[in-house]
């Protein structure tokens, strides 16, 4: 074995033990976020103990744990409502807004004609026309299931679009020389090129369909964690108030962790390159 090799493998080997544990990265990584929230726990728990606020304005830490146990089973029937409507809701705007971005691309005519329409429908407050979803579809799931789709539907068709034209023009033009189809060339070039722009548009759709489900319970439903909103406000209950609102905000907090970890199965090429950016940053 050369000198070189021999120095390459000591190389590697030094690289290897310098690298730190996956528990020590992850560390790394979120220490940041986490000693926020402690910090907020503790002027939470401060502002509540010192009675700079009163009970009923904001709960205490302590009353909001008691509303969460005292309530788990109650609490977990209607978490399970709103992530059911939330996840369909979310499934059908990306699918709907992926394959409107696909024909948008693919036809500037459909494009002048749906994008005006699109951009109108977002700009409407879905607060103002959920009380029509409850008229034409009636009490169940399906006016919730709209609403989050409605919210969820803007952000799929615009990172879509965004990222299937951040194709290079010459690229596209090799593969139409080298006789590959309009299929093959959107499955092997213009799709993996629009997956970041695509999936950090899924990010932001993912959090707005919480949103659109809750909305929708807010306007009319029996079940769900809007209507345990509404029934903690109306019984000026601010503990049970507290504790949905976590809940719903956990709901989006964990739908955004799975699509980034998706992310990584699926364009590990550019996790990569941005883990590369972060160490040169801290180098």
């Amino acid at each position: 074995m050369s000198s070189t090799q021999n120095a390459t493998m000591a190389l590697a080997v030094a690289q290897r033990n310098r690298e730190p544990s996956p528990l020590i990265r992850l560390w790394t990584r979120y220490w940041h976020p986490v000693v926020f929230v402690l910090v907020l726990v503790v002027v939470w728990w401060l502002v509540t103990a010192m009675k700079w606020v009163q009970p009923y304005i904001i709960p205490s830490p302590g009353d909001t744990w008691a509303a969460f146990t005292d309530n788990a089973a109650y609490l977990a029937q209607n978490t399970w409502v709103t992530t059911y409507e939330t996840l369909i809701g979310f499934a059908i705007a990306v699918v709907v807004g992926v394959f409107v971005a696909v024909i948008m691309v693919y036809s500037q005519g459909l494009e002048k004609t749906l994008y005006p329409i699109i951009l109108f429908a977002q700009v409407i407050p879905k607060i103002a026309i959920a009380p029509l979803f409850i008229v034409w579809l009636g009490f169940g799931a399906a006016p919730k299931i709209l609403v989050a789709v409605l919210m969820a539907f803007f952000p799929v068709v615009i990172s879509g679009l965004a990222g299937l034209r951040s194709v290079d023009p010459e690229i596209l033009q090799l593969t139409s020389t080298m006789g590959a189809s309009r299929l093959r060339t959107f499955l092997k070039v213009r799709l993996p090129a629009a997956l970041p722009e695509l999936l950090s548009g899924l990010k932001v759709a993912a959090t707005l369909a919480v949103t659109g489900a809750v909305v929708g319970e807010f306007v009319g439903a029996n079940e769900g964690l809007g209507y345990v909103i509404l029934q903690a406000n109306g019984n000026l209950d601010t503990a049970m108030l507290f504790a949905a609102l976590i809940i719903m905000s956990l709901l989006g907090v964990l739908l955004f962790a799975v699509i980034q970890v998706a992310e990584k199965f699926l364009i590990p090429w550019h996790a990569s390159k941005r883990d590369v950016g972060a160490a040169t940053v801290r180098l």
